[in-house]
């Protein structure tokens, strides 16, 4: 083997490690807060946050109309999910994202029940969504960030799915990780550490909690510049 064979050969070992590397997490630095356990599929009942027009509310400020690529990600029971399918109709694209297999069995059952035939579900990990390249033009997390364990490695891989344009809502309350909610500043703060943007920032009163939207970095950064955020 000549010698520049022999170095393309070790180049090409080295980045297959190194993306092998990046896919099993290696490299993304932990959280510095406490991570919430994931204790239920449902954050409050849906007869009180209709009655506050949470899912209203949030849907109108992400802009979701017919024709808009919706993922509903850490999905649990589908309370997002059976809202977005009915909003967008017929010939909808919406994918139901969670890493537990019980929850989408769950939600399978409920879309069976309420004849709702337009939802993908996808068992993502918990560092990645999984879901498909460039295909969505909204991603919604509700109540589900301070459960991802790694909220860097989860961020740099839900970007590739993020159609140009695209945008991030997260719902969430405003108190410590441990508390099952997240302080609006260390989430703006995580996200930025990954390139995402906040354009938008709501309260939901009367109902529990905020919608945060970002817009995704066109390019991400290298993994060993992410740096962890601290809760205060």
């Amino acid at each position: 083997m000549t010698a520049p064979s022999w170095q393309r050969l070790v180049a090409a070992i080295a980045a297959a490690v190194s993306l092998a590397a990046i896919a099993a997490g290696a490299g993304f630095p932990a959280p510095e807060r406490p991570v919430a356990g994931i204790i239920s599929p449902v954050f409050s009942d849906e007869a009180t946050r209709d009655g506050n027009r949470e899912a209203d509310r949030v849907l109108d400020r992400l802009g979701i109309t017919p024709g808009v690529r919706v993922a509903d990600i850490g999905a649990g029971t589908g309370y997002y999910t059976v809202r977005v399918a009915r909003r967008l109709g017929a010939g909808a694209t919406v994918y139901a994202e969670d890493i537990k297999p019980e929850y989408l069995e769950q939600l399978r059952a409920r879309l069976g029940r309420e004849k709702i035939q337009t939802v993908t579900l996808v068992l993502g990990r918990p560092g990645d969504p999984m879901l498909p390249h460039s295909s969505i033009d909204v991603a919604i997390l509700s109540h589900v960030y301070h459960e991802i364990e790694n909220p860097f490695e989860f961020l740099y891989h839900l970007q590739p799915a993020l159609a140009p344009g695209a945008r991030v809502g997260i719902v969430d309350v405003d108190r410590p990780t441990q508390d099952h909610g997240t302080p609006p500043a260390l989430l703006r703060c995580e996200a930025a550490a990954v390139g995402y943007r906040q354009v938008d920032f709501v309260s939901l009163a009367p109902a529990e909690g905020y919608l945060a939207i970002f817009v995704p970095p066109v390019r991400l950064p290298a993994v060993d510049a992410i740096k962890p955020c601290r809760q205060s």
